[in-house]
């Protein structure tokens, strides 16, 4: 009965573990569904194993056990895999809200390992709630960033976009130019993070300095990059 009872703890984990990375993966992130399931799983069956894996040797003379420390390991551990989601991609980190999620998959997955089903059905679905409803809240109302890049043989262009993005009333965190020579031409490359508040504003601005003169190589990936528009 009792093993039963483990393998019923192992199986809730892991299906938690995949509702969360369900999510991620559905969102194209680094860590998806076959990582959170194996990282609840594992973590459930480490839980398992440091509360009832020595009970064969409980009682010996000179025994004593923590039955807390492998789970304790496991939530410093876990660091090193939520570290290898974290990419840093120029002005912007992605991957930190994965980590997140990785973290907390393994508390869920020690919880119900514990035999605290209801704990880690609850943090599970709050850690759900916190990835995808909040990120529909706060796009709504917050203000995204996103990063523009393009590239332009006219200082004239640099003018014209940041006099549009001033007059819809964007905000420009970042700024920076690079310059080059292309035989008798001077090419300027320019990386914008601006602020805007609408979905689709971002579209809008590309559009305009699409229509510019004088500017090169013109691309989008909506994809990989659902805030970021590259001009190049």
């Amino acid at each position: 009965i009792l093993e039963a009872e483990f393998f019923l703890r192992i199986v809730l984990a892991s299906v938690c573990g995949i509702l969360i990375g369900f999510e991620r993966s559905k969102r194209l992130k680094e860590a998806g569904v076959r990582t959170h399931c194996m990282v609840a799983c594992g973590a459930a069956l480490m839980m398992i194993v440091s509360k009832y894996g020595f009970w064969d040797i409980l009682g010996d003379t000179g025994i004593g056990l923590d039955p807390s420390r492998i789970a304790a390991q496991v939530v410093s551990g876990i660091g090193f895999l939520g570290a290898g989601t974290i990419i840093i991609q120029k002005l912007f980190v992605r991957g930190l809200t994965t980590a997140a999620g990785v973290w907390a998959t393994s508390a869920i997955g020690l919880a119900v390992g514990a035999g605290q089903y209801w704990l880690g059905i609850c943090a599970m679905l709050l850690t759900l709630l916190g990835l995808e409803g909040l990120g529909y809240i706060f796009q709504r109302v917050n203000q995204r960033n996103v990063l523009l890049v393009f590239t332009t043989t006219s200082q004239e262009v640099i003018k014209q976009v940041t006099d549009e993005i001033n007059r819809k009333k964007h905000t420009i965190s970042s700024y920076s130019t690079e310059s080059a020579k292309l035989g008798d031409m001077t090419t300027y490359r320019v990386t914008l993070v601006i602020r805007t508040r609408k979905s689709g504003d971002e579209a809008l601005l590309f559009q305009f300095i699409q229509h510019l003169p004088d500017v090169m190589m013109i691309g989008w990936n909506k994809k990989s990059y659902p805030r970021v528009a590259f001009l190049f």
